[in-house]
C-alpha cells in the first residue's frame, strides 16, 4: 500500500465522520425531529441531513475506487480511526465528555491500526 492509498482511506474516513457530524448537528437543531411523520420529513429534507447524504454518496463512490486499490482486510480496519476523529471532534464541536477510558479506548485503536498497516509491510 502506498501514501496515496493511505491518504484516500484517511480522506474517505474524514468524509464518513463529516457526514455524521452533519446529521448530529441537524437533529441538534430540531426539538423532537421523531415526533410524527411530517417532523421525519421535514429532517430529511434539513440541509444539514441532505449534506451529511450527499458526502455519505461521495465517500462510498471513493470506497469503491479504495477497495479496487488496497486488500478489504487492509483497508477496512483503517477506518476505525473515524473512532479517534469523533471522539475528538465530539468534544470539540459537541460538548460531550472526554474520559480516561475514552482516550484508552483511543490509544488502543490506534495501536491496532498501526499492527494492522504494518501486517501489510510484512506480510
Amino acid at each position: 500500500m502506498n501514501p496515496v492509498h493511505i491518504g484516500l482511506i484517511l480522506l474517505n474516513t474524514l468524509m464518513l465522520v463529516s457526514g455524521q457530524f452533519l446529521w448530529k448537528y441537524g437533529l441538534s437543531r430540531k426539538t423532537d425531529p421523531f415526533e410524527n411523520l411530517q417532523s421525519i420529513i421535514h429532517l430529511m429534507f434539513s440541509p444539514f441531513i441532505l449534506g451529511g447524504l450527499f458526502i455519505y454518496g461521495l465517500a462510498t463512490v471513493l470506497w469503491l475506487f479504495i477497495l479496487n486499490k488496497v486488500d478489504i482486510s487492509i483497508a477496512y480496519p483503517m477506518q476505525s480511526i473515524a473512532y479517534l476523529i469523533t471522539v475528538i471532534g465530539a468534544y470539540y464541536m459537541f460538548n460531550e465528555q472526554l474520559s480516561l477510558l475514552k482516550i484508552a479506548g483511543c490509544i488502543v485503536i490506534l495501536i491496532g491500526v498501526g499492527m494492522i498497516g504494518l501486517s501489510a509491510r510484512y506480510s
